[in-house]
């Protein structure tokens, strides 16, 4: 029976999937992954021979009709980001999608994801929160930024470690040095780093390393 699996991966320590997902990315038809020679270190860690078929945000807009009809032919398929849950910030929703509105079944499995951790060991309230993802580079970033800064409930951000100061730097701008930040990167690797205080602080720490890894950014919420 045709059907598109939604199977996350982790983000870092390898002991992170699950059970479910290795036996289904061994039973597939085929896997679809954002980037195949980062995907096959995964396969052959737990030995999966399965196909995989390259399925990423430059070519995903010309591949899902092609890959909608592989699915009405009566195949399974997984689709795999680089590392955590596809759709968060990770191509997967155009197809997904796609395949509800020809009526193929999804299944999405629960796994990995950066920003659950960052945001739970933050120290900061959960109870509501705001996921931003990647701010725009250039246009409407300082737009987006004035948003967030008034929000009433903690706000999650994705950013690259090059751009990690001057991203904390303009928050400052918007909501003051005193706002308390929560930054994390390389989540469940060895050298995991959770770095918390106002934004001051942290930007004062960032500046006297080099930052590698990929970054979570936990931003307090506006009070009143």
């Amino acid at each position: 029976m045709s059907k598109l699996y939604i199977v996350p991966t982790p983000i870092g320590n390898l002991e992170d999937i699950t059970f479910r997902a290795i036996r289904l990315l061994k039973e597939v038809d085929l896997i679809l992954a954002e980037d195949t020679r980062t995907t096959a270190k995964l396969l052959h860690h737990f030995g999966i021979e399965t196909r995989m078929q390259s399925h990423h945000q430059h070519n995903e807009h010309r591949s899902i009709e092609t890959i909608v009809a592989q699915l009405q032919s009566d195949v399974t398929m997984a689709l795999v980001s680089d590392a955590g849950t596809p759709g968060i910030s990770d191509p997967g929703f155009l197809l997904c999608r796609a395949c509800i509105e020809a009526q193929i079944e999804v299944e999405c499995l629960p796994g990995a994801t950066a920003f659950v951790p960052a945001l739970v060991h933050s120290g900061l309230p959960c109870d509501r929160f705001f996921f931003e993802g990647f701010l725009p580079q250039k246009k409407g970033r300082q737009t987006r930024l004035k948003y967030l800064a008034e929000l009433p409930y903690t706000v999650v951000l994705y950013e690259s470690p090059f751009r990690l100061v001057k991203t904390l730097t303009q928050l400052i701008e918007h909501v003051g040095e005193e706002r308390r930040v929560c930054v994390s990167r390389e989540l469940t690797k060895k050298f995991e780093e959770n770095v918390r205080g106002t934004l001051i602080e942290v930007i004062a720490h960032f500046q006297q390393k080099t930052v590698k890894g990929e970054i979570v950014i936990v931003l307090e919420g506006f009070k009143s």
